[in-house]
């Protein structure tokens, strides 16, 4: 008997998380899709029905040896699943034989078994070999959505926790090796990091663009007694001032226009772990208040809701917004900078440190020869000699990037100074001190504009991207584009 598919006619949009489709919100939040396996039509149409109000799409199938293409294709959030397909079949072992193929071909997959009323018992076998839960036949419709809707919730955030574990373990392994460096400078900071992460402090890392504050943070997460938890991050210069409140602390179901379904918002799903805040310097000063109470009260209200949850997290900030504009009660409140910066942790430019820099050019030319398949070059000392006198204006990024060009653009057997971005003799010292400019390449006098913002600006993101007339997004991407 082929699948029966019903689809629900809506205008939903997908939501994405990291890359993948999960489910789809509307009018009410809904699943994407459901399977039905139960060789009886009246129970496989009845189920249908009563789950087509919380999935896009419902299939049922009279067999389990159709599901398995299913899962391969489509992966559905949930799966209902009679244990009984013989004729005088009543003992549910071919039901558990079918659960286990499941459960080896999607780990997280959210199945629900279908269970006479006196079938308690190997419905309890079934979920101790992978089921997430039960309903016994007859069952009521409520009865069964909710537990069919609560199954999908579960495999929703087993997939979001896995995605933010990939994402932590590809950071660890990013090109960006954590504190490369055997300077003064960088020997504190290390000093800083050991003391610190063991504790449940919580810590201010202050520093430009580009020095390595999520490294720091995660290095400290990765110290720290909360380490078995993904470290959940926010990027507040990248997040819509409309959205600071939803992702920071939530929201319930109707909350705002557009609010179709509940939202775990960062702080609660920190929960047990630690929630590093990027770019706290962004944060509005009307919403400093209620980040304020938070942390000291340990619970989180998200909008809408009347009732706060419990919160149990470790707070690691990053910014680059210099500490005297920092310490100015009209942008930044100075109770819940004290709250955060118990332990205070500046990283210094790479200009600061220029000994570090031939250790970190051979780390990251080392790294993109093998990446791009490339010969190993030599870094003769006229160019090492370049390079350690650049300033630097995008710091351990900038190097970084200027290393994967070179590995791309070199020829020979050894790096030439110009296979590098580099600004030419004079014009970096132009671009500091005086707004005249030689060249009329447009390239060359973008390159030079962005420079002298940045450095009028103390290396600040936010404040030279507005005296440029640009977003930030905008300004980062130039800055990009310039090796900067």
């Amino acid at each position: 008997m082929p699948c029966q598919t019903e689809w629900v006619v809506s205008q939903q949009a997908p939501l994405f998380v990291s890359g993948q489709l999960l489910y789809r919100r509307g009018v009410a939040d809904k699943f994407k899709l459901a399977a039905v396996v139960d060789d009886d039509p009246d129970i496989a149409l009845a189920a249908r029905l009563a789950l087509r109000e919380i999935f896009d799409r419902v299939e049922t199938l009279d067999s389990p040896a159709d599901l398995l293409p299913l899962l391969k294709q489509e992966n559905p959030d949930a799966i209902l699943l009679d244990l009984n397909f013989g004729r005088a079949k009543t003992d549910g072992r071919e039901g558990l034989d079918h659960l286990a193929r499941i459960i080896e071909a999607d780990p997280d997959a959210a199945v629900v078994i279908i269970t006479a009323h006196g079938g308690v018992s190997i419905a309890v076998e079934a979920m101790k070999a992978g089921a997430s839960d039960f309903v016994a036949k007859p069952w009521s419709n409520e009865r069964l959505q909710a537990t069919v809707r609560s199954a999908a919730s579960l495999r929703r955030s087993r997939m979001e926790a896995r995605i933010e574990r990939g994402r932590a373990s590809e950071l660890a392994q990013s090109p960006e090796t954590p504190l490369l460096g055997k300077s003064p400078e960088m020997e504190r900071v290390r000093m800083l990091i050991e003391r610190a992460a063991p504790t449940d402090a919580n810590v201010l890392i202050l520093g430009e663009n580009g020095t390595g504050k999520e490294i720091v943070a995660r290095e400290i997460h990765r110290l720290s007694r909360r380490s078995d938890k993904p470290m959940v991050s926010i990027d507040l210069g990248a997040t819509s001032e409309t959205l600071f409140e939803s992702e920071l602390f939530g929201h319930v179901k109707g909350a705002f226009t557009g609010a179709a379904g509940e939202r775990i918002g960062r702080l609660k799903a920190a929960d047990k772990s630690t929630l590093f805040l990027d770019e706290i310097g962004n944060l509005p000063l009307h919403l400093q208040p209620k980040l304020l109470t938070a942390l000291e009260q340990r619970e989180v209200v998200p909008v809408g809701a009347n009732k706060p949850a419990p919160i149990d997290v470790r707070v690691i900030a990053a910014t680059n917004v210099p500490t005297d504009q920092l310490s100015d009660e009209k942008r930044f409140r100075q109770d819940l900078l004290f709250r955060l910066n118990t332990i205070e942790i500046e990283l210094p430019p790479l200009r600061q440190r220029r000994d570090d820099i031939p250790l970190l050019l051979d780390h990251y030319l080392r790294l993109y020869e093998r990446k791009y398949d490339k010969p190993e070059r030599a870094l003769p000392p006229v160019a090492i000699k370049a390079l350690i006198e650049h300033d630097w204006p995008g710091n351990v990024r900038a190097l970084r990037h200027a290393a994967e060009r070179a590995v791309i653009m070199a020829e020979g057997d050894r790096y030439r100074v110009d296979d590098f971005p580099l600004p030419r003799r004079g014009q970096q010292q132009t671009a500091a001190v005086s707004p005249a400019v030689e060249s009329l390449n447009l390239d060359e006098l973008e390159r030079q504009m962005i420079e002298r913002a940045l450095r009028m600006h103390h290396f600040n993101i936010s404040l030279a991207a507005a005296e440029l007339g640009l977003s930030r997004g905008a300004l980062y991407r130039r800055m990009e584009k310039h090796g900067l």
